[in-house]
């Protein structure tokens, strides 16, 4: 280590110390502040771990937090950045505020943004990059789906012996010869059916031809077992997959992989993925099958703003992040599976973090919505007047529907809604916003750092 990153990193620690106790935060200026003196300080910190990047549009947070559960049931204290801070000055705050693993391995799993995969890439020796999928996000930032896969592979092909574990449902992921070695999971539980995605699916294009995918089996979005009827390509062989599909709420799922049953207590299809994914880096890394479903039925595994339920004032609130168009629809098919009649509130905000494009929002298919058992719909957040229309234009009845831009005011709102159950759909910065009410109001410890 260098005199110069010895600087940095003591720097960023005592940074960090100051900002967690005085001021309860500090998940990325610590590493700001220790980039600033050594810009390559990041080498030396995760010099000797077992790094495992995980990347993707929707589930990487979720993904991480599961993938440390099933870990920790074998190897103890695993390093990550659990405040989602996914960036290259949140990493290193992560490695700063680690407090190192005396036995065993040193591990450490890393959600990473996408645009900042081959940032970290030059600094780190992954044992695994982990894809989740790849949808239209932040259009003003990432722009189509391949330039954003194009940015991931240029930090993968610096780590050619790395092991590449990918969601084999998308075909993005199959859609370029890699030197790597490859693990691809997905859903396989079902008889094949032909069908077609609709018009507007994202990647609906063979990468080989650009002929239109069909599917003999479609999950959601362009996520299944897919082939080209014009030049044959398909989905790769699966080496991890669920096989059943038994039961699914709002609130939990159970399903089976590879034959082994198991629960996680959240509920849409599209965290059955994040469960699969976190499943096969077990396994990659020798955490035993029973050992994983053991650790993924944790009633528990919730993370900030991903179905997190609190409780204000005796009702039920649910907190559900959505931030592009395949990940709102999930989101709105799964709230609507629920039996018992609920209230809804949609805050909308569009900073960088959320993405200044609010065009999104018309993808979602609100229009499935069960209005006869909704009683109270509100919208909110500084951009309330693009989600109102949105769902006026949607048949949402008047009588149900209100609208606040202060959130203040909407949490009041929220609290006098007429059902036990409320969902809050919210973008990134609103989430956080409305966090931070619910932590000063004292009914959840501490917003977010």
């Amino acid at each position: 280590m260098t005199l110069k990153s010895s600087l940095a990193i003591t720097a960023g620690k005592s940074s960090y110390w100051f900002l967690h106790n005085f001021m309860h935060g500090g998940t990325s200026l610590p590493g700001k502040i220790t980039l600033s003196i050594d810009p390559d300080v990041l080498r030396d910190l995760a010099k000797d771990y077992e790094i495992v990047i995980i990347t993707g549009t929707n589930g990487k947070t979720l993904t991480t937090a599961l993938t440390v559960k099933v870990l920790q049931a074998k190897y103890g204290k695993i390093l990550t950045n659990p405040s989602g801070s996914n960036m290259k000055q949140g990493i290193v705050t992560a490695f700063l505020t680690n407090k190192k693993n005396k036995q065993g391995k040193k591990i450490a799993v890393l959600e990473t943004d996408e645009a900042n995969v081959p940032i970290i890439s030059k600094y780190l020796k992954p044992a695994a990059f982990v894809l989740t999928n790849l949808f239209r996000d932040q259009m003003d930032r990432y722009g189509e789906i391949y330039t954003t896969y194009a940015k991931i592979l240029e930090g993968i092909k610096m780590h050619p012996t790395a092991t590449v574990i990918a969601n084999g449902d998308a075909p993005i992921f199959n859609s370029q010869d890699l030197p790597n070695p490859v693990i691809y999971y997905g859903f396989n539980h079902q008889e094949d059916h032909e069908q077609m995605a609709p018009a507007n699916t994202d990647g609906l294009l063979c990468p080989k031809c650009q002929h239109i995918l069909h599917f003999k089996n479609r999950i959601y979005s362009n996520l299944g077992k897919y082939y080209c009827p014009n030049c044959g390509f398909k989905r790769p062989e699966l080496q991890y997959q669920v096989t059943d599909l038994s039961q699914q709420t709002p609130q939990s799922s159970t399903f089976m992989i590879d034959g082994h049953e198991m629960t996680i207590h959240i509920g849409g299809t599209y965290n059955i993925y994040n469960a699969l994914a976190a499943y096969t880096i077990g396994a990659f890394l020798e955490v035993d099958p029973q050992t994983a479903v053991t650790a993924l039925d944790d009633p528990n595994s919730k993370v900030f703003g991903r179905q997190e339920v609190v409780n204000v004032d005796g009702k039920e609130v649910t907190l559900i992040l959505v931030k592009n168009p395949v990940g709102l629809d999930q989101v709105l098919q799964m709230i609507k599976s629920d039996s018992e009649p609920f209230s809804l509130a949609i805050l909308l905000n569009a900073n960088y973090a959320d993405g200044i494009d609010t065009s999104w929002i018309w993808d979602g298919r609100f229009e499935d919505l069960p209005f006869d058992r909704i009683p109270a719909i509100l919208t909110g957040g500084e951009r309330y007047k693009d989600i109102t229309f949105r769902l006026r234009v949607a048949g949402v009845p008047e009588a149900n529907f209100d609208q606040e831009e202060d959130l203040e005011k909407v949490l009041q709102k929220i609290k006098q809604m007429p059902t036990d159950h409320v969902y809050v759909l919210a973008t990134y910065t609103a989430v956080l916003q409305l966090r931070k009410m619910l932590a000063q109001q004292g009914y959840i410890k501490g917003g977010m750092d």
